[in-house]
């Protein structure tokens, strides 16, 4: 409604009135491009913008990993973050006025002004950045932003002076540029220029002066923004008016010279007589330069001059009096008024004559009031005439079959004078006349398009619904002589209004009507001010009474959008005003009365009691449900029950579950959207009855709602979580999705996936109330299993579907939202028990991921942009893999594949096999709960039609071979006819994995004492001096003792770990490496039996492995904290998880001295051997591992100094000394004061008698 005053619907002039003027005019034409040069335009207020900012808390909430970190962030940050969401929002908005949805751009209009509301700093800095960052973008684009600026800019209580200059050069910048949208462009361009005015007109009166006396005929735009300034009242405060008509006289008075300029003078007759496109409506630039030339002329002392150039404007324009009463014929208005009221009374006096002069009549009555000059006396005139034409027609018996052609005409002047009405005054009759005439006009024919019906109905309700409140209208007439009775003059206008509303409807009784109507109330009964919706639910209540008084509309005829009427009228049942309260809830029942006959027909007036004979209701009754300007009738037992409720409920939710009992589904979800659109409210109270009426409307009948519509309603759930600051409201929102879950899981699942790319912290919070219910959360997941396994290859043919491009789009947003998943409690019960299929599931996405990034022949731009895209969703595949790990209790199994650094397999397809099949080892070893389970799973993917299903299914089968718990699920021979099934798979690769599998020992016992008698050959091949055939050699042991799993022998266990043993501190990295990998699988392979000697080796290994921790080689680093970790489990340690997590990520001292302290408190009888190994090292040639061994012997000395003493000679301490010296040089500050604190400790050690 806003936008009728600020974009003109249509151009005014033709191309060629498009002047050239911005490369005539010097001081115009220097402007251009300034705006983007001038760097100090480019200057922020930051300071104001962030104290608008706190002020009004953002509609952005933190993503889940920043939520729990905010908390404990200073406020300035958390600040930041809030405004930098903001932001971000409002870039989105002014990028998407790009688009050509016309509702969708009104929705985006309202949302930016919603914003600048709260922070209109924030909001202008991002226009700014936009303006700055964006050179390239469209007109029309442009046209948008400028109509969104202007309104900001007007809508702001303050403009700082750097706003002010930034935005009046980008105006100046624009208002004279010629675009294929002509003179709309330069007016919106200008009348952000007119909303600077608001707030420094003499700003820009300076800056208009300069450029109309530069010599140079000024651009129509200039002309335009004077001509509002001069039209429109509302640009200035109280008394700024005069001055600004005080400066204009003053630069006519300087423009008289310019009269004698020829080349001025021709241009300004050319503008003055250059014919406009409508005759109905005159541009504001020419309307002004007409009164800018009377002025001028009045200036003017030479007579001969004036004359001259009085005479040349009447020759080209004496058609128009309007145009020569602003250059100063004032006569013009005496005689329009006397010849309306002659017209009038002539009608008067016709009687049966007059249906033939009505169009003549009328014709000049609307010329000479349309075109003459504005004031009360015409007014009075032209409304004291037309009724009395209007009452001789209706006298007359022919007029209901008589069309008058010039009753649109008259419409249109009408609503001229009803918008020319202040907006802040209500001192004379004037309104209420009109929309009476206005009412009597609509039932003569022609009837009134649609178009033009909505134009009288937006114009009258806004001249009546955006006054002021009585008490400020009251006051405005305070100084008046005899001051009208405001009281009385506001109930007629306004009951003037509602009788046009009726009209309407008797001459169109349809429910298409009705819904026509109701709809130019919506938009009041949305206002943010309380007397606005105080008026609309009024006038809304007193149309429902008088239908349901009058059953006007046609029972067999559905209601159109009633379910809409329902929610803005119990919304408004919660509005803090208690009057806007009581009309909504009256309205409600009226509605109901109607909703009863409509659906009932006849039948319901017997069922029900008529309104004429009521039991005796109460005094709040009476008064509740009266309208209060008319005798009601009294309430009936269902009105009495509904206001009982009412009383001791003031939510009203009982009202409403009873009015939703009698809509239809499709008045239901009609209902719904209006909730769902109140939570992106800006006022609290309808955000939160908002979300009650929808949690409400779920919860009775959100089961019987279509499957169709429920993907869409979920979808714009989200969109609006966003905005809810509101916790309870945001809470009910949430439930409803809850409850929608029940009977629409699958849907919601599907539309929820589609804003899952990435997953942000509103959409997490929607999974989590999605699977707030256990039932429904083990079925969110299987719906997202499905998903997930709908994995197309990318197409390559332009011509392809969309739909497969949507099916992977949604498989890639089901493994992100799997992953985040696995962290909500909601779902941790579901996750747990969907362990199998998840983590078969996850295996086959990972390899469907390395399918998509194969390399492939060039791709046209577009499909290998397309193709790349998904690159990086690998590695969430992966942490997804992890996490589920991590998150149900399977560390264990997550802690062998972290520290072998065995998750890099999943990194390419070729390694892939490998890390499906140390994860399978993993769990064998450990013992998963899980085996059984996933065998189970497992029997079905290896059918599986898709191939990356069956390769993972047949690389854990075989690596479960070597686990008892198999045979638990299936026997040996159901095994082996599994794996013989295989051999005939498609796929080479499986068939190499199936004969893989039935080579295990567990089909052929007899190869365990084959294996057993190839150790000691290979144990002999620990003598060679090379290096590759030593690696080669430790690879093939680690392999045998694999494939021999629980049948190796003590003595050969024993055997293999002294020779490991031996190569820990060999100068090659790789035996080293190789050394240690194989001390780790000897340890694994020995897990759970009786140990004997090789306790021994075990812990006489772990020092070596422990100070190995900085070998400077990464491999032998890595299979040292794999090693380690398996000692540990090996010896049955404590805190296993706080070891491996070390091991895995800590870093510094005291990562090491919890290493040092497992070490010590779980190897007491070893203390003497550990610290003659730590002693020999301190003559490693590796600095890092020198200092680890002088490190553990520091924390060695400073928990047991008397053992040391006792065990350390005087040779050893002076090599500790040294070393300690040597540390006191270390580039890292720790390391440095522990090495003094050591030698100064170990010197007072040294000095104590043993």
């Amino acid at each position: 409604m806003d936008a009728q005053h600020s974009e003109k619907p249509h151009s005014h002039a033709s191309t060629g009135r498009t002047s050239s003027a911005r490369s005539q005019n010097p001081r115009i034409s220097s402007h251009i491009s300034e705006f983007t040069k001038n760097q100090s335009y480019m200057t922020v207020p930051q300071n104001s913008a962030r104290g608008d900012r706190q002020r009004h808390p953002t509609t952005i909430l933190l993503c889940k990993s920043q939520s729990s970190q905010a908390a404990l962030m200073p406020k300035e940050h958390t600040a930041f973050i809030e405004e930098a969401y903001s932001a971000a929002i409002c870039f989105k908005l002014l990028r998407d006025l790009s688009g050509s949805d016309s509702l969708h751009l009104r929705y985006i209009i309202k949302k930016i002004k919603n914003m600048a509301h709260g922070a209109p700093n924030l909001v202008l800095e991002t226009i700014h950045d936009y303006f700055v960052n964006n050179q390239q973008i469209s007109t029309r684009h442009k046209f948008r932003l400028f109509h969104v600026l202007g309104a900001v800019i007007g809508a702001t209580e303050s403009l700082e002076e750097t706003w002010e200059k930034s935005f009046m050069q980008l105006a100046l910048e624009n208002m004279t540029r010629s675009t294929e949208l002509e003179e709309a462009y330069q007016d919106a361009a200008s009348n952000v220029l007119v909303a600077i005015c608001r707030h420094s007109w003499q700003v820009v009166a300076r800056h208009l002066e300069t450029e109309v006396l530069s010599g140079v005929f000024p651009h129509r735009s200039l002309f335009y923004v004077m001509g509002i300034m001069t039209s429109d009242e509302t640009l200035f405060k109280e008394g700024e008016k005069a001055g600004w008509e005080e400066q204009l006289a003053k630069m006519a008075i300087k423009s008289v010279p310019f009269l004698n300029k020829e080349g001025w003078s021709k241009e300004l007759l050319g503008a003055l007589t250059r014919p406009d496109r409508t005759q109905q409506e005159q541009p504001p630039e020419k309307a002004f330069l007409f009164i800018y030339y009377g002025l001028m002329l009045q200036a003017e002392k030479n007579g001969t001059n004036v004359r001259t150039h009085l005479k040349t404007l009447l020759e080209t324009s004496h058609q128009w009096p309007k145009q020569r009463e602003n250059s100063g014929d004032l006569r013009w208005k005496w005689a329009s008024s006397t010849i309306l009221l002659a017209y009038g009374q002539m009608a008067d006096k016709a009687k049966a004559q007059i249906l033939p002069w009505v169009d003549n009549i009328l014709s000049r009555m609307i010329f000479f009031f349309h075109y003459s000059s504005w004031d009360e006396t015409l007014k009075q005139s032209f409304l004291t005439a037309i009724p009395m034409l209007v009452g001789a027609i209706n006298r007359n018996e022919g007029a209901q079959s008589y069309e008058f052609s010039q009753v649109s005409e008259l419409l249109e002047c009408l609503m001229l004078l009803m918008e020319k009405e202040p907006q802040d005054t209500l001192c004379t009759p004037t309104r209420q006349q009109t929309i009476r005439i206005i009412s009597s006009l609509c039932k003569l024919r022609p009837q009134l398009d649609l178009e033009k019906k909505s134009r009288l109905l937006s114009i009258s309700l806004r001249s009546v619904m955006s006054l002021p409140l009585l008490e400020v209208l009251e006051k405005h007439t305070c100084l008046f002589l005899e001051p009208p009775n405001i009281q009385t003059l506001y109930k007629e206008t306004a009951g003037a209004l509602e009788q046009m509303l009726q009209t309407f409807i008797m001459q169109n009784p349809t429910a298409e009507e009705l819904h026509f109507l109701l709809s130019h109330l919506y938009v009041w009964l949305e206002s943010e001010k309380a007397h606005e919706r105080q008026r609309a639910v009024h006038s809304c209540m007193a149309l429902l009474k008088f239908l349901s008084h009058n059953f006007y509309l046609d029972p067999k005829e559905d209601f159109k959008r009633i379910g809409q009427l329902v929610g803005m009228l119990g919304i408004l049942c919660q509005d803090p005003d208690k009057t806007t309260q009581c009309s909504s809830l009256e309205g409600l029942g009226h509605l109901y009365k109607l909703l009863l006959h409509q659906r009932r027909g006849e039948a319901s007036q017997e069922q029900a009691p008529a309104p004429q004979e009521p039991p005796q209701a109460s005094k709040e009754g009476a008064l509740l449900w009266s309208s209060g300007d008319q005798e009601a009738a009294p309430p009936s037992p269902w009105e009495v029950a509904l206001l009982k409720d009412h009383i001791s409920h003031p939510g009203s939710s009982q009202v409403i579950k009873e009015v939703m009992k009698h809509l239809t589904m499709a008045e239901l979800t009609d209902l719904i959207w209006t909730a769902i659109d109140g939570l992106g409210s800006a006022s609290p109270f309808r955000v939160q009855a908002a979300a009650d009426m929808l949690l409400t409307a779920i919860q009775e009948h959100g089961a019987k709602l279509e499957t169709v519509r429920v993907a869409s309603l979920g979808r714009a759930i989200h969109l609006q979580l966003c905005s809810v600051r509101i916790p309870q409201a945001k809470e009910n929102a949430l439930q409803a999705i809850t409850l929608l879950a029940r009977n629409h899981t699958s849907e919601l699942v599907a539309a929820f996936l589609d804003f899952s790319i990435p997953l942000d912290s509103h959409a997490f919070r929607l999974w989590r109330a999605l699977g707030a219910e256990q039932p429904v959360s083990h079925l969110v997941l299987a719906v997202l299993l499905g998903w997930l396994q709908k994995r197309p290859l990318p197409t390559r043919t332009s011509g392809s579907s969309p739909q497969p491009k949507k099916a992977y789009l949604r498989s890639l947003a089901a493994m992100n939202t799997l992953h985040e998943l696995q962290f909500a409690c909601e779902f941790k019960q579901a996750v747990q028990e969907a362990f199998p299929e998840l983590l078969l599931a996850l295996l086959s996405q990972t390899h469907y991921l390395l399918e998509l990034n194969l390399p492939e022949e060039p791709q046209p731009g577009k499909e290998a942009q397309e193709t790349a895209l998904f690159g990086p969703q690998s590695s969430t595949s992966l942490e997804a893999l992890k996490s589920l790990l991590s998150t149900t209790r399977h560390w264990q199994d997550f802690a062998y594949m972290e520290l072998q650094g065995a998750w890099d397999l999943f990194a390419t397809i070729h390694t892939y096999p490998q890390g499906v099949g140390l994860l399978a080892r993993a769990m064998v070893q450990n013992q998963c709960r899980q085996i059984k389970a996933l065998t189970f799973q497992l029997l079905p993917n290896l059918q599986s039609r898709e191939e990356r299903e069956r390769k993972a299914a047949i690389i854990i089968f075989t690596e479960f071979l070597y686990s008892p718990t198999l045979l638990e699920v299936l026997p040996k021979e159901a095994a082996l006819s599994v794996l013989v099934r295989s051999l005939r798979d498609p796929s080479p690769e499986i068939r190499v994995l199936s004969l893989q599998g039935l080579g295990n020992i567990l089909f052929h016992p007899e190869k365990g004492s084959l294996l057993r008698g190839q150790l000691p050959p290979f144990l002999n091949g620990f003598f060679q001096s090379s290096g590759q055939v030593l690696v080669r050699v430790m690879g093939t042991v680690s392999d045998v003792l694999h494939r021999l799993g629980a049948h190796s022998t003590e003595a050969q266990g024993l055997s293999i770990a002294i020779n490991a043993r031996s190569f820990f501190d060999d100068e090659r990295d790789g035996v080293r490496a190789a050394a240690m990998a194989l001390f780790g699988d000897l340890v694994a392979s020995v897990a759970g039996r009786q140990l004997g000697g090789l306790r021994a080796q075990v812990h006489q290994s772990m020092l070596p492995v422990l100070l190995r921790l900085k070998d400077p080689c990464p491999a032998v680093v890595t299979q040292a904290k794999f090693a380690f970790y398996r000692c540990s489990v090996l010896l049955r340690w404590r805190l296993q998880h706080t070891l491996f997590c070390t091991l895995a990520w800590e870093k510094g001292l005291s990562a090491r001295h919890f290493l040092w302290n497992c070490l010590m408190s779980h190897s007491q009888e070893e203390f003497g051997i550990h610290l003659a190994q730590a002693l020999s090292y301190l003559h490693s040639r590796h600095n890092h591992i020198k200092t680890w061994a002088a490190l553990f012997i520091g924390y060695t000395i400073c928990y047991h100094p008397r053992a040391v003493s006792q065990m350390v000679s005087d040779v050893d301490t002076k090599l500790l000394f040294c070393t300690f010296e040597d540390l006191k040089k270390s580039p890292e500050p720790s390391i440095r004061d522990f090495a003094s604190r050591q030698a100064s400790f170990l010197q007072k050690m040294a000095a104590r008698p043993r």
